[in-house]
């Protein structure tokens, strides 16, 4: 089992992502490619004290690349988009 830590990465706070939690308290992070919805539900909770009502999440493929004779891959990166219980608010800034 993973802890809080490792699955919350970090938020990504992009003007979409903001304008996105003051108007539907919808927060968006990136957590690890192996959490599930229920484990991301739980860390949400645990580590901001809020109420979850609903998560969402999708997987990024890396894009691929060239430098010269080698081939590069990055790492997929995988969102969850975290909706909040009325009166529930996390501040990032």
């Amino acid at each position: 089992m993973f802890a809080d830590a490792h699955i919350i990465r970090r938020p990504l706070v992009t003007e979409k992502n903001m304008h996105r939690a003051e108007k539907r308290r919808e927060y968006t992070f990136e957590v690890a490619t192996s959490a599930n919805k229920i484990q991301i539900r739980q860390a949400v909770e645990r580590l901001f004290k809020v109420k979850v009502i609903e998560v969402n999440t999708l997987t990024l493929k890396g894009l691929e690349g060239r430098k010269g004779h080698y081939k590069t891959q990055d790492s997929d990166i995988k969102k969850a988009i975290v909706k909040l219980a009325e009166g529930h608010k996390i501040d990032l800034i």
